[in-house]
């Protein structure tokens, strides 16, 4: 197969041993963050699964599903990309088994084999790569980061090693570096790091054919010289290589201390870049959540009410905002978790839950469940004046209690209608409202989507005029995006996922301004 990206693309493979929820996602996005500033780098993510839409997998099982302006739904790990290396990432550049056995299926019906026989090498890897090389030439990239998903060693990965493996011989040495993320265990008793789970996941990839020059060792405290030295005899590296991936108090500290360990060198003089790291302001912002985590001047309890709270990451873009605004505002929030089931189960607890908590977010999700006790929830809320955000269709949850509730209206049909959409959008704020001041008095936003719904001209025309106000809208004013309150510090339901376009250094403006009228109000 040619390749026509030689010498134009680096490319940084990142794998993964031992054990899986080491956390690549983060170090892939932590290594762009220290190339960002002078290099367009583009991520990758290549997924073992045989899913094609990520969209339609459970949460409470993947985590969440992050949306795309494009409107692709991806994979959780786009976020941490997004958040650490200031891309607007692409559908495109997520790849699952799925969507590669899916293409091979089609053009074997178009015809495009011409007859031979399919087999997965060449066949399958020959795709891959052709990803990889399309990406690369259609962004301009100077950075491509692959992140293979799951552990060296499972099955489902071993196409997407193999097609890395034969990227590296195509690109040349000088423009292709692997990065291995391993576990470095301290056994109870023991009190000791131990290399030997890392020495064998190096071995397995070097039987694929594949040798690390960089190791990242996850561990719960720095790696020691003695145990660096080591990991770098047995693993044919040098020990300045082997860098700390040290378990830390939020994952915005991973970038400064890479930087730290030496890695950006390493990267520049191993593939002949020069992009020196600008931390600064990174650095201010991680010191502001660290110092608050250890000894916070201001602290705030947050509730998010949801549907899927046994696995918090289904929130994870949420709860990143959360920290995001909490950087720059100086304070702390500790996140209390309800139970959307338990809350209708309930509804006269309402009251005793949200007693010691400074606002509540009801994210999306929750109009499925929507009974007696969300509505109770939110009845509590508005009349107690705490400061409330609804994300995504949960708005409708908040348009049908003030109807209800503040407006005795009866509700004989539904207040939706079917209008599916997800990706980014422009959205029109009106004049005076609380949400165009909010974005320092924008006319036009965009924002990311993800419903099946939308509200019916019958709940549009019976709230119109009373305090609940539609201030946000799209589709030339038809669709109905943004309520809010008046005679409220701070009650705000939004059609779109303002989390997901939140970064450390650009924080949502909504959840902002939640956070400064909650520490304001409490």
């Amino acid at each position: 197969m040619g390749n026509s990206n030689k010498d134009k693309t680096k490319f940084i493979v990142i794998t993964g041993g031992v054990l899986s929820g080491l956390g690549k996602g983060v170090a892939a996005a932590s290594i762009g963050a220290l190339l960002g500033d002078r290099l367009k780098v583009v991520p990758i993510k290549c997924d073992g699964y045989l899913n094609t839409n990520p969209g339609t997998m459970n949460p409470t099982e993947h985590g969440e599903v992050f949306v795309l302006d494009d409107g692709g739904e991806v994979d959780m790990d786009f976020g941490h990309y997004e958040r650490f290396l200031n891309v607007e990432a692409r559908q495109s550049w997520s790849l699952t088994m799925g969507k590669i056995f899916k293409e091979i299926f089609a053009k074997e019906a178009e015809g495009y084999y011409k007859g031979k026989t399919m087999q997965f090498l060449p066949h399958v890897t020959d795709l891959i790569k052709e990803k990889f090389y399309s990406i690369a030439n259609q962004e301009k990239a100077d950075v491509m980061l692959i992140e293979i998903g799951g552990t060296v060693g499972d099955l489902e990965n071993q196409f997407y090693i193999e097609a890395v493996r034969q990227l590296s011989h195509e690109v040349g040495y000088e423009n292709c570096l692997f990065v291995h993320l391993t576990y470095v265990p301290i056994p109870s008793g023991v009190s000791e790091q131990k290399s030997k789970p890392t020495q064998m996941s190096v071995r397995e990839l070097n039987e694929k054919g594949i040798y690390p020059e960089v190791i990242i060792g996850r561990c719960s405290e720095y790696l020691t010289p003695v145990i660096k030295e080591k990991i770098a005899l047995f693993c044919n590296l040098d020990s300045s290589a082997v860098i700390s991936g040290v378990d830390v108090k939020n994952i915005y500290e991973i970038p400064l201390i890479y930087d730290k360990e030496g890695l950006p060198e390493i990267l520049h003089k191993r593939l002949r870049i020069y992009a020196p790291p600008q931390l600064r302001k990174w650095s201010k912002l991680v010191e502001n959540i660290n110092r608050n985590l250890d000894n916070p001047q201001k602290a705030l309890q947050v509730a998010i009410c949801g549907n899927h709270t046994s696995l918090e990451d289904s929130y994870a873009s949420v709860v990143e905002a959360l920290q995001h605004a909490c950087a720059h505002l100086d304070l702390k929030v500790d996140v209390k978790w309800l139970s959307a089931k338990d809350i209708c189960t309930d509804p006269e607890a309402c009251a005793q839950h949200l007693s010691d908590v400074s606002a509540l977010i009801l994210p999306g999700g929750n109009e499925a469940n929507a009974g007696a006790g969300i509505f109770k929830l939110l009845k509590t809320v508005r009349e107690t004046k705490l400061p409330f955000l609804a994300i995504g269709e949960a708005m409708y949850c908040a348009v049908q209690e003030y109807g209800q509730n503040a407006l005795k209206l009866d509700f004989k049909e539904d207040i939706k209608e079917k209008a599916s959409f997800v990706g980014g959008m422009d959205i029109e704020l009106k004049e005076t409202s609380k949400i165009r001041k909010i974005y320092r008095n924008k006319k036009k936003i965009r924002e990311r989507f993800r419903y099946r719904n939308k509200l019916t001209p019958f709940i549009v025309n019976s709230i119109e005029g009373h305090d609940l106000v539609f201030s946000g809208t799209t589709n030339q004013g038809v669709n109905m995006t943004v309520v809010e309150l008046k005679n409220h510090p701070f009650y705000v339901g939004c059609q779109y996922h303002p989390e997901l376009k939140s970064t450390l250094l650009h924080p949502a403006p909504l959840f902002v301004e939640l956070l400064r009228v909650a520490n304001e109000y409490r």
